[in-house]
């Protein structure tokens, strides 16, 4: 439900949600996450500068389609300053229509190859999948030591474009950096695979070191289950969406992911006292966010604090009155914003219109599963130059 207006000025914003499609079962938490921080924006920062920022979900089932025929509704009811978008869909179905329309659109998730293009309208504080991944498997491979290249193998679905994309990102790293990385095998299944017992049995074979599904739970459930079928450990790599926690639950229980990983650009949701720890500590107890504390929460905070932060920048060089779409944009190049204003819940961004996400400076997270609990395994690992495919 929209917040109501307590303050002189208000600015609308757009939330794009799944609540009733493949991210149904995530979906409160992450949006628990994002309205919370506005909750929290509105009543601190807010207060003091005579803004609230008011918002509304819109159910677009993670379907482009949907989002495409809803998107003039949303425009003609809210005329939003900012959408707060949700994944591949979005991107897909507004991203040329949001330059028409002087709205930006701001993502929790890691970007995408097909959006990697200069002028965009739709921004993400992290870099592409393929930037994240094969940040971990450098960093992997100096934990194993040794001079040859990290043995790899890639799960991934034809059944969405994003999920292609973050295969063919790091298929083109790995093949230009030998090296580095020797991809043994990239593997294209359905979206929710029922048995990939034989596949895994070639990958196996082929001695793999790291197994990299970025996609979903159901894959990687199907491959957790198959190596298991094959009495292999073979480390599992996830992104934030399909992390631990949650493909922890989808096979029973976060122990099935004993020394398994999730990597990504943005804090790890573990026990460690940490200030994003800290901040969401803040949100339960003082703005009414009940989502636990996990990977799906951290997404929706942080996003919350990458479109607040914007906000407040564009605020801060036009004043409260008067604010639009592009005038947010603009205060997204205008200058950095620090971990410190995201509690660390996202390292320091510096965006240029060069790509929808920041192309120095990239880091990403590593957490992994030890005695049953997720724990912080790295922080700050480089992410090394990626070059578009």
């Amino acid at each position: 439900m929209p917040l109501k207006a307590q303050a002189e000025t208000t600015y609308n914003l757009a939330l794009l949600s799944d609540f009733s499609g493949p991210y149904a079962d995530i979906m409160p938490i992450l949006a628990g996450g994002r309205e919370a921080v506005f909750t929290w924006w509105n009543e601190t920062r807010g207060k003091e500068l005579g803004v609230t920022l008011n918002y509304k979900n819109y159910e677009t089932r993670y379907d482009a389609a949907q989002v495409a025929s809803l998107w003039p509704g949303i425009k003609s009811e809210l005329d939003p300053i900012a959408v707060v978008g949700l994944g591949g869909p979005d991107v897909a179905a507004l991203s040329e229509r949001l330059p028409e329309d002087k709205i930006p659109m701001f993502m929790a998730t890691a970007s995408y190859g097909f959006a990697w293009k200069p002028n965009s309208w739709i921004f993400n504080p992290r870099p592409t999948y393929s930037h994240e991944s094969a940040g971990f498997l450098n960093w992997m491979r100096e934990q194993r030591g040794g001079d040859g290249p990290l043995k790899v193998a890639i799960l991934a679905s034809e059944a969405s474009p994003a999920y292609v994309d973050m295969a063919k990102g790091l298929e083109l790293y790995a093949e230009e950096h030998p090296e580095e990385i020797d991809l043994v095998e990239v593997i294209y299944t359905e979206v929710q695979p029922t048995d990939l017992t034989g596949q895994m049995r070639r990958v196996v074979r082929a001695g793999a070191e790291a197994l990299i599904i970025q996609t979903n739970t159901s894959i990687v459930v199907a491959a957790k289950r198959g190596l298991q079928a094959n009495g292999s450990n073979i480390p599992i790599m996830m992104s934030s969406h399909n992390g631990l926690p949650a493909s922890g639950g989808a096979l029973g229980g976060l122990d099935q992911l004993e020394g398994d990983f999730e990597a990504y650009g943005m804090a790890i949701a573990a026990d460690e006292d940490t200030p994003a720890r800290q901040f969401y500590e803040t949100l339960v107890a003082d703005y009414g966010l009940k989502a636990p504390w996990n990977v799906v929460t951290a997404m929706g905070v942080s996003q919350g604090l990458f479109v607040a932060t914007v906000i407040d920048h564009a605020i801060a060089a036009n004043g409260a009155e008067g604010l639009t779409g592009e005038m947010v944009r603009e205060a997204l190049f205008a200058g950095p914003i620090t971990t410190e204003e995201t509690h660390g819940f996202l390292p320091s961004l510096t965006f240029t219109p060069e790509a929808p996400f920041p192309l120095e400076g990239l880091k990403v997270n590593v957490g992994t599963v030890k005695d049953g609990k997720i724990t912080i395994e790295a922080i700050g690992v480089d992410v090394p130059d990626v070059q578009k495919w």
